[in-house]
């Protein structure tokens, strides 16, 4: 049996129907029956075939709370960790540690109590060291703790050395730190958004530079790694390193709308951040920018996967395609 936690979002709900397909027997933690029609509504980009998505053994659970995730364990083999709360908002830090951070601990408590075979975890670039003199960052490059680093990169941080621990207790791990990851039926959260902006009529760009990388290209390279013989390592996931400009002008393209035309400066988000955070005090409302989004958006960070091209001859998907793929998916949807 697999177990898959986060089965509701992006990463969880691709992964299950490729799990699935492959005749996999899965199980699948969720938390309300409003997020497994998400999932549901996943398995129709690939499939007309209604029996498929009906083979998944849903279990209702919080990774947070130990008595009920328990009974998740029992009679499973392999754990697939997608789990996570992903989020810049200053105000969302204890939240993600609490999910991030302590329901990863839970995780991994649960698999080595289970004597699982092995584990998959799907951290993140943001847990990845920055570059050196320019140079592309890898799975060599170390976090700094020292840094400026924003509540996100801190838990997904965090929550590789819980899994880290968990292959010093004698179970087998592997991690993947996707880029951005681009897919198809999530539009109102994380990357998604980009989709739903453009389509509004989001006119702004900047020119920060990131990896990003095909929602399918992660799951293909998850289940590729459990199947290995691999263990106890970490692997980048990027496509290609582009700007937000060239993301969001593949988008607008894609969706057959106007391309954003107004570039944003460093200084002018700087001004933003702090308008929008004063606005928020008064408001109790969320931010529309926060310090380390407006940061990211122009920072320059690019990655390398070298090393899961070369181990396995991996081949990603080129991000043009994968935009083309969800563009169609949304306007269809």
């Amino acid at each position: 049996m697999i177990l898959v936690t986060g089965g509701t979002g992006l990463v969880g709900a691709h992964l299950l129907y490729h799990l699935i397909k492959n005749d996999e027997k899965v199980r699948a933690i969720y938390r309300s029956e409003e997020r497994i029609e998400k999932t549901k509504k996943v398995f129709s980009f690939y499939t007309d075939d209604a029996s498929l998505f009906s083979k998944i053994e849903w279990f209702k659970a919080d990774i947070t709370d130990v008595p009920s995730m328990i009974p998740a364990f029992f009679d499973v083999d392999k754990v697939y960790h997608c789990a996570a709360l992903i989020s810049f908002n200053p105000n969302d830090y204890r939240e993600m540690r609490k999910v991030n951070i302590h329901g990863t601990a839970i995780v991994v408590n649960l698999a080595i109590d289970a004597k699982i075979k092995k584990l998959c975890f799907v951290g993140s670039i943001a847990s990845v060291g920055d570059s050196l003199n320019g140079n592309l960052i890898t799975e060599e490059n170390e976090w700094n703790k020292e840094a400026d680093n924003n509540g996100y990169s801190i838990t997904k941080f965090g929550a590789e050395m819980e899994v880290w621990r968990a292959s010093q207790e004698g179970v087998k791990v592997v991690i993947v730190n996707p880029g951005v990851i681009l897919g198809s039926g999530f539009y109102t959260t994380g990357s998604g958004k980009l989709f739903s902006q453009v389509y509004n009529g989001f006119k702004f760009y900047t020119e920060g530079i990131t990896g990003f990388v095909g929602v399918t290209d992660v799951v293909k390279a998850m289940m590729q790694l459990m199947n290995s013989k691999v263990k106890n390592e970490r692997f980048i996931l990027v496509s290609e390193n582009k700007s937000f400009k060239e993301i969001f002008f593949l988008i607008a393209d894609s969706l057959g709308k106007k391309r954003p035309s107004i570039q944003i400066k460093p200084w002018q988000t700087a001004i933003f951040w702090r308008f929008a955070w004063v606005v928020s005090k008064f408001t109790g409302k969320e931010p529309l920018i926060s310090k380390y989004s407006a940061r990211s958006a122009h920072s320059i960070s690019k990655y390398s996967s070298e090393k899961i091209e070369k181990r396995f001859n991996f081949q990603f998907t080129k991000i043009d395609e994968v935009i083309k793929e969800v563009g169609k998916n949304f306007m269809e949807n």
